[in-house]
């Protein structure tokens, strides 16, 4: 077993409200005299009011090609990335040289060397350390990042091993494209980073820290033939966002069955779940959420809450979401609940926990 004993949500200084990205955005996108009627009906229907950028709005007009946005997303990334793990180490009680495993995941830029690393002298992680650097899981990858550091403390009950996921998904904004899914894309998705501590049992009840959440189980749910539901075209000008209508037909279609199957293995029924830790991947992903499940909206009230302070910050957001549960009084012990997220493949990831 392993147990979360932190996690450090971080975001950007650079802070707007919707209504200031909307009109930005329509100026970098729009040609001038255009109906914005469907721009403003999309932002308005993504339910955010707020969204945090890796840059000051106005220095998005001066990013010439993908090359400029991903030195940006390189120093702005290991920037938030640093904040991130000092962060969740200090609230661990732990130093940079306990760490013996960082998985680092985005799907919002490319680094070689990837951030992980250029964070090991920066924080003061030991050579040793193991990396483990990962992309291309976009939403899904802050459940499934949990789920596999998870994995690599089997058999290690003194382990200390840090998530970090770093998400600039506003440096990903194509100014040429004025398709459906650019468009819903430019109203969703914000920036932000979060690193989560996940320690074995041993080392937790070391700490003192054995009412930690324990990771009980985690599952993989892969989707055939829905490549071109979610995910990028990666081309000269970067990244270019394929998001299709179905997303929600495909949650609706596969998550309810996923999860009841997951949790009758473990004897476990719907109602037997306290904490809901659900990846806030737009209103009508999370309606068809509560519908597959039979869960009325308000089991997702701190993923909604998350939505709207910040966006949907691909794999950061079910971290966010999860620290801020974690930060609410805890259920009674021996409760369960399930961290969730779905991403390009199509594909979900069930993380069991238990307090």
């Amino acid at each position: 077993m392993s147990r979360v004993v932190s996690v450090a949500p971080v975001l950007p200084p650079h802070r707007y409200d919707q209504r200031t990205l909307t009109d930005a955005f329509a100026e970098v996108v729009l040609p001038p005299g255009a109906d914005r009627r469907v721009l403003d009906r999309l932002h308005e229907a993504t339910a955010v009011t707020h969204r945090h950028l890796a840059l000051p709005v106005e220095a998005y007009g001066d990013l010439e090609g993908f090359g400029a946005a991903n030195d940006a997303f390189i120093a702005v990334g290991t920037d938030l990335g640093e904040r991130a793990v000092r962060a969740a180490l200090a609230t661990a009680d732990l130093e940079p040289a306990d760490v013996d495993v960082i998985l680092t995941t985005s799907v919002t830029g490319v680094a070689a060397p990837s951030i992980d690393a250029r964070l090991v002298t920066r924080v003061g992680l030991r050579a040793d350390v193991r990396r483990v650097p990962v992309f291309g899981l976009g939403c899904v990858a802050g459940a499934a990042g949990l789920a596999r550091v998870h994995d690599l403390l089997g058999g290690d009950p003194d382990g200390v091993a840090v998530l970090l996921s770093v998400e600039l998904c506003s440096l990903t904004v194509q100014r040429d494209d004025a398709s459906m899914a650019n468009l819903v894309g430019s109203g969703l998705f914000g920036d932000g980073a979060a690193a989560v501590v996940v320690v074995g049992e041993g080392r937790a009840e070391s700490m003192g820290r054995s009412g930690a959440p324990r990771i009980v189980a985690t599952r993989s749910r892969f989707y055939p033939d829905t490549e071109r539901v979610m995910g990028w075209d990666i081309g000269g000008s970067g990244f270019r966002i394929v998001l299709a209508a179905s997303v929600a037909d495909v949650v609706e279609e596969h998550l309810g069955n996923d999860v009841t199957t997951f949790l009758a293995d473990h004897d476990l029924k719907i109602d037997d779940v306290a904490r809901w830790v659900a990846h806030p991947g737009g209103p009508k992903v999370l309606h068809a959420m509560a519908r597959t499940l039979g869960l009325p909206a308000a089991a997702f009230e701190r993923t909604w809450a998350s939505l709207a302070s910040v966006g949907n910050l691909s794999s950061s957001s079910v971290l966010h979401v999860l620290a801020d549960t974690l930060a609410a009084p805890p259920p009674p012990p021996g409760s369960h609940g399930v961290l969730l997220a779905m991403g390009p493949g199509f594909c979900s990831e069930l993380v069991l926990l238990r307090w």
